[in-house]
């Protein structure tokens, strides 16, 4: 088989997957299309170069004009009419003066590129435009609506006043940089993702802060050893309820939750706990406002995104980004550079890449065969631009982690740029928590197909990296429900505790771990969990809205369940410890090694190995298995390094803990050696040889 590196004509794929070589031809066409995306770019100082550097250049800087210092406000705005900036340093003054009248600084003159630029000297403005000024800009648009808007490439927007819905952008130019005190942590085993919230990690019914993650949420975070978080909702977003995807101001960090110096404070400290930190980086839309977003900020409908109807997201109600042109990939380029750069973020999980990849945004369609990956359905630029990110990323920090949220399975997303891939790293298993929860909701465990769990799990790209869990956030959300709830349901409110029976809370528990197991074992070569499911928080995910008047009773995390002694879910707090743990050990995400030793449907038993470790399940709800006789791969005796059913992790205890199964030389499916173990109902063991 030929190397797929030594292709330069972006079909390096198919000597990775042969299937592809019908394909071949429009996979060369593909890398023309992003070769065309570059050549602009490269011309003019590469991915390094002045594409990803706009934030240094639009909205507010301190430089020089003719050695004299000052700031520079940039704008482009190549429909607008007249732009101004407006604020606290000028009265807001909205009128046009006479420009030697210092009272107009702020009228903005506009080049042949449709750039907008003025000038503030220090010896002016020193003290007056100063760190923490409140400011618009007026701009007169090309359909002559005038409008106070926020600068595009603003760093700062609070709401002001207060809890109100009117946002201004905020001049931030500390006098002090932020100094970094550790650096990047170096990683055991795979990827272990804790995707968190930083307005709903706290107990009370209110915003959290980024102080408060900081000082009580990322100890817990570490404690669990998992080794990255993935953060979401930084980038300002006007409305509270929409998780953070409806983005306004791309450059600045939501202010809702505190200040950039405090989210800087996060991150440092998460490196300090061996956490890398993920953002959630969405450039797959953006919110259609026009007083807090880009939605015609020139006066047009094609500035930024795509006239209507393509520019119109018909599902998220939000504005689709026109990917081709120079402008909006410097915009999306500089904000990826910078978020790497101004924050230290570690990389990104990219929002939407399904929506982006299809001018359908793949709404209700299968994509059952390669055909549906080559059509005219297929953006082009949005994939071109993925790539440019990808790259850029890498480039800016080799060590970036980025993870595509495609459920369409695009060919490539997770191989090099230089093979005719995408780029990215890993790529969300986004079918495995959707095949759990319909499973629960049609099925009860005793009809569970056991070989169908298994390929499902393993029905993912060779040769690229996915990112396996049970639920995320999307499963929590209102109108759904955790796998905890679907179990479990009202009977989490009062059979939860130590001092009550009830088998429905029985059942939940022991199946709760045993899908997360199953998963964590082989979904993927990485592993996600949402914020408080690792010990079944209970009911669901619903932001303030008008729906439910306003209320925070379920836009928050109830740690004082795990905490409480009498309660049930330390002991699936304590499993999912264990579990992370158990990749630190012994690397099972990363081990490529995965075979299946045993399956007997009739009896609800599987066995499999990753790597070294046996997996071991029985899924039978009432049948316990005496002297079970399994293969072994290895010529050593088997010990317990896992339990399900382990008192700790509230279980049953019918398994001494650190058990040891002897190998006994007793031929079983073509293996020369095989073991016997007590396996009870309804649980799994892992087993290490040695």
């Amino acid at each position: 088989m030929a190397d797929p590196v030594r292709r330069t004509d972006g079909t390096g794929l198919v000597a990775i997957d042969p299937w592809l070589e019908p394909y071949a031809e429009r996979l060369r066409n593909r890398y023309q299309h992003y070769l065309h995306f570059r050549a602009p770019i490269d011309e003019h100082g590469g991915l390094m170069g002045s594409i990803s550097q706009g934030h240094h250049y639009f909205g507010l800087n301190r430089r020089e004009r003719e050695k004299q210092p000052g700031v520079w406000y940039r704008e482009w705005a190549p429909g607008a009419k007249r732009v101004k900036l407006i604020g606290d340093f000028n009265g807001w003054n909205r009128n046009v003066e006479a420009a030697d009248n210092p009272g107009a600084a702020g009228e903005a003159v506009k080049d042949e590129w449709g750039v907008w630029s003025v000038f503030f000297p220090d010896a002016l403005f020193a003290t007056r435009l100063t760190h923490g000024s409140r400011l618009k800009v007026l701009v007169h648009g090309g359909d002559d609506v005038v409008m106070e808007r926020i600068p595009a490439y603003i760093k700062r927007v609070v709401q002001d006043p207060p809890d109100s819905p009117n946002f201004v952008g905020v001049y931030w130019q500390p006098s002090t940089p932020f100094k970094w005190k550790y650096p990047l942590p170096k990683r055991k085993g795979g990827l272990r993702i804790y995707e968190a919230h930083v307005g709903m990690a706290q107990e009370e019914g209110r915003v959290g802060t980024f102080k408060e993650f900081t000082d009580k949420i990322l100890p817990r975070i570490a404690n669990l050893h998992y080794n990255a978080i993935q953060l979401m909702a930084i980038q300002e977003h006007p409305y509270y309820g929409s998780f953070g995807y409806h983005v306004s101001s791309f450059f600045a960090a939501s202010s809702r939750f505190g200040t950039p110096a405090e989210l800087k404070e996060l991150i440092d400290t998460a490196h300090s706990l061996g956490l890398v930190v993920i953002m959630d980086l969405v450039h797959s839309h953006a919110v259609k406002n026009i007083n807090e977003g880009l939605n015609r900020f020139d006066g047009t409908e094609h500035q930024y995104f795509h006239a209507p109807p393509r520019g119109d997201h018909v599902a998220w109600d939000s504005k689709c980004f026109d990917y081709a042109k120079y402008e909006v990939q410097r915009f999306l380029l500089s904000n990826v550079r910078f978020w790497l750069e101004e924050y230290n973020f570690d990389g990104f999980r990219f929002d939407g890449v399904t929506s982006m990849l299809y001018l359908d945004h793949g709404l209700g369609k299968t994509f059952a065969s390669y055909d549906d990956y080559f059509t005219l359905n297929t953006d082009g630029d949005a994939l071109a631009y993925l790539q440019l990110a990808n790259e850029l990323a890498h480039t800016v920090k080799p060590t970036a982690i980025t993870i595509a949220e495609d459920m369409s399975g695009m060919v490539g997303t997770c191989r090099p740029v230089a093979e005719g891939g995408l780029g990215f790293d890993y790529r969300l298993a986004m079918g495995v928590p959707d095949y759990w929860i319909k499973t629960l909701k049609e099925k009860s465990d005793d009809q569970w197909n056991l070989n169908e769990i298994y390929q499902t799990l393993l029905n993912r790209r060779a040769h690229e990296k996915h990112v396996g869990y049970a639920e995320s956030h999307d499963q929590a959300l209102v109108g759904d429900k955790t796998l905890a709830f679907w179990m479990m349901d009202k009977e989490m409110y009062w059979s939860m505790t130590k001092l009550a029976t009830s088998i429905v809370v029985d059942r939940g528990i022991a199946l709760h771990k045993m899908i997360r197991l199953i998963t964590f074992a082989l979904g993927g070569e990485a592993y996600l969990n949402f914020m408080g499911n690792e010990f079944g928080h209970p009911e669901w995910v619903d932001f303030p809205r008008v729906g439910n008047n306003w209320s925070y009773h379920y836009a928050r995390r109830q740690w004082s369940l795990v905490d409480q002694d009498l309660l049930r879910y330390a002991g699936l707090n304590n499993f999912d410890r264990a579990m992370q743990a158990l990749d630190e050990q012994f690397n099972v995400l990363e081990d490529p090694f995965i075979e299946q030793l045993a399956c007997h449907e009739d009896t609800k038993q599987l066995v499999f190995r990753r790597g070294p470790l046996v997996f071991v399940f029985n899924f039978h709800p009432t049948e316990s298995y005496t002297g079970l006789r399994i293969p072994v791969p290895d010529a050593r005796d088997y010990r317990v390094v896992l339990n399900t059913d382990a008192v700790q992790f509230e279980g049953f205890g019918r398994v001494a803990e650190q058990t040891v199964y002897p190998k006994q030389d007793v031929a079983m499916y073509q293996r020369k050696q095989s073991i016997q173990l007590y396996l009870p109902a309804r649980s799994g063991q892992v087993l290490a040889p040695g």
